[in-house]
């Protein structure tokens, strides 16, 4: 199992720039990629792509992939022929003005850092293979941190199926005394309205019998339970899980839906509400798995 949450980093030296690559992920239902690049290497980015496909197919996933000065940091680029070109310029301004001219310091470095030159980006094909290691390292940081977040999911949801499968059996206890409970009342409802029927009346077999069958959940008891097998085996697969789970979330919960409107009992009732409760903080972790 894995988590949808997860980051990554890497960092590599190409020419005289460091790259840096961050991987980052968020919930989503659907794989939602966002590649930010050097402006000069967007077309890298199906390759970028199709890297970040093979290892994750949910989640809102950003890859940034930066530049900042490395090797050669330190050394100051000019590009001296506008440098004396600006002096000159400046030189001719003052004797036409009858100015003397004398620079200094200050002024020739002001002039100079105003014709800095950047440090030429490489090519994008030079940078190909330099920016797939580096987002290829940074995403297996990623996966790693994923399946670390996974191990913790599935250790939570397990101890929340536990808890489902009690209030289960809960449910399964009490639900064959529904009826014989139901039985005793309606004769005394009966014997305190003055009607003295027998338990062997016709009328009241058939009352008790059609309320034992519209409170019947045995069929709904038998999903539930499949469906939790069902749940663990696909937790513990090596398969998509997220989209499936949530799917047989679905299931249990018609199932839960179809026991609470039937329940004619306190206890039942109660363990329903429990069960609703606790499916939806299983829901709620189901969002976060991949």
């Amino acid at each position: 199992m894995k988590s949808m949450t997860g980051y990554g980093r890497a960092t590599a030296v190409i020419g005289s720039f460091t790259l840096t690559t961050q991987v980052s992920s968020v919930n989503r239902k659907t794989l939602d990629l966002a590649i930010n690049l050097p402006e000069d290497w967007e077309s890298l980015e199906s390759s970028v792509g199709e890297l970040v496909r093979n290892a994750a197919s949910r989640g809102r996933i950003n890859v940034v992939v930066e530049l900042t000065g490395a090797r050669g940091a330190s050394e100051i680029l000019w590009d001296e022929t506008e440098v004396h070109a600006a002096i000159d310029r400046l030189a001719a301004l003052a004797i036409a003005r009858g100015i003397e001219f004398a620079p200094t310091p200050e002024l020739l470095w002001s002039i100079a850092n105003s014709q800095r030159k950047s440090a030429e980006l490489p090519a994008a094909e030079d940078a190909a293979p330099v920016v797939a290691d580096s987002v290829a390292e940074a995403l297996r940081s990623f996966v790693a941190m994923r399946a670390q977040e996974g191990e913790a999911l599935l250790v939570d949801l397990l101890a929340r199926l536990n808890v489902l499968r009690g209030l289960v059996d809960t449910i399964a206890a009490r639900a064959p005394l529904v009826a014989p409970n139901y039985r005793e009342l309606l004769l005394q409802r009966l014997r305190q309205a003055g009607l003295e029927l027998d338990v062997s009346d016709e009328r009241v077999l058939r009352e008790i019998a059609l309320f034992a069958d519209r409170c019947d959940v045995t069929e709904e008891l038998t999903r539930l339970r499949s469906h939790f097998e069902q749940f663990v085996s696909l937790l513990k697969s090596n398969a998509e899980i997220g989209r499936k789970a949530e799917f047989i979330l679905q299931e249990i919960g018609r199932e839960v839906n179809t026991i609470g409107s039937k329940a004619n009992d306190l206890t039942i009732s109660k363990a329903v509400i429990e069960l609703k409760n606790e499916l939806e903080r299983v829901r709620e972790q189901i969002a976060n798995v991949e």
